[in-house]
């Protein structure tokens, strides 16, 4: 592995890790698209900033695109706060038009610039490490990779700052304004952040990553804790994992390192959605097929407890009475009798005395609708696992 492979790798986790932390905060707040409409909106002031300095390395390119970022916030807010439209539908608005007037400005002013839509929209980390940074004629290291440091030790430092403020403010703004700090002020603030880290990354990664690596590893943390710390951590850990094996899968197969790291982005997503503990689509499935098991032997106990009549208490006739097919009927006995539930003499079923003890429970649940008290129905009774 050579110097350049390193250094690639080392960039790419940085802007990962750079993105992961405002990323999981825009996740939380549900404010996920703005992020792309940020990515793109700060094509204007990234313009402007060229025109004025005439010099793609001037620190004023960062400032004016991280307003361009503000700015599209601000405009969509305002559009959203008429009532006229919903928040996806004003960043449908802002962005397009926003992105459309500094393509404009790109080809009519600087088509000679390699500012061009291309490297603004895909972006080459292949290339970062040939622009170096020379500081009195000493290569000191790619350019890319001061840039996403900077940016990066001032988001720490940010976060360890406001951390408690950005987390009330997140969960809840009433509480955040009666404690005394302005949620608006942290609501800009994390756009700022958002709007310096995605000019940062920019130039190394380009619109379509810096989404990616903004979103995807705080939506994939999402699915796995509803701890704050432990997601950042997450996010950070997916991030940087998928810049790192994105970055080899791409060496193998001789494509896109942009493209080849969102493909993992996504795979990552992909297999904790699907296989997630609590959220994934797996265990919700599983824990559905429980809930619909659980209904159905309250059911066949509650008929059990109205009726005395020995047919309809029979093994041969409970599918008759109760409307289920066999298979349904074979396994909710099953779990009835695993549970204590009954007991069957001559095959005719019974309810035990812990049978009885819950249904009867059970019916005072159905008469008041108290939710406190099925939650204790379930540790005193559920014991079953399907």
């Amino acid at each position: 592995m050579n110097s350049a492979q390193i250094e690639i790798q080392l960039i790419a986790s940085l802007v990962a890790i750079a993105c992961a932390i405002p990323g999981t905060f825009l996740v939380l707040r549900k404010m996920a698209m703005i992020s792309d409409a940020i990515s793109h909106s700060i094509l204007p002031g990234i313009v402007i900033g060229f025109f004025i300095t005439q010099d793609l390395n001037s620190p004023l390119l960062i400032l004016l695109a991280a307003l361009s970022g503000i700015i599209t916030v601000v405009l969509v807010e305002y559009i959203q706060k008429t009532g006229l439209v919903k928040e996806d539908t004003a960043i449908g608005l802002v962005f397009p038009a926003l992105f459309s007037i500094g393509v404009i400005m790109i080809s009519k002013k600087a088509n000679d610039v390699h500012i061009d839509i291309d490297a603004v929209l895909v972006g080459e980390l292949a290339l970062a490490p040939f622009d170096r940074l020379l500081i009195s004629g000493v290569d000191v290291g790619p350019k890319s990779l001061w840039i996403i440091s900077c940016i990066l030790i001032v988001t720490l430092l940010l976060l360890f700052a406001f951390f408690k403020e950005l987390k009330i403010s997140t969960f809840d703004k009433g509480l955040a304004a009666s404690l005394g700090f302005s949620p608006a002020i942290i609501h800009y603030g994390l756009m700022s952040v958002s709007s310096v880290t995605t000019v940062g990354a920019f130039d190394a990664v380009g619109a379509i990553l810096v989404v990616a690596l903004m979103i995807a590893p705080a939506a994939t943390a999402y699915l796995l804790t509803t701890d704050l710390k432990k997601m950042l951590g997450l996010s950070i850990l997916f991030g940087v994992f998928s810049a790192i094996s994105g970055y080899w899968l791409a060496h193998v197969l001789d494509a896109s390192i942009a493209g080849s790291i969102t493909t993992m982005l996504g795979l990552l997503f992909l297999m904790v959605y699907l296989f997630a503990p609590n959220k994934g689509v797996i265990a919700v499935m599983y824990r559905e097929k429980q809930q619909r098991t659980e209904v159905s032997l309250l059911t066949f106990l509650l008929h059990l407890k109205n009726h005395n009549e020995t047919e309809e208490r029979h093994v041969n006739h409970l599918r008759e009475h109760i409307n289920w097919q066999k298979v349904r009927a074979k396994t909710v006995l099953e779990l009835a009798l695993k549970n204590n539930m009954i007991v069957i003499n001559n095959d005719v079923v019974s309810l035990t005395k812990k049978g009885d003890a819950f249904t009867s429970k059970a019916i005072d649940y159905i008469i008041t609708n108290e939710d406190a008290q099925i939650e204790d129905m379930k540790d005193d009774f559920f014991l079953f696992r399907g």
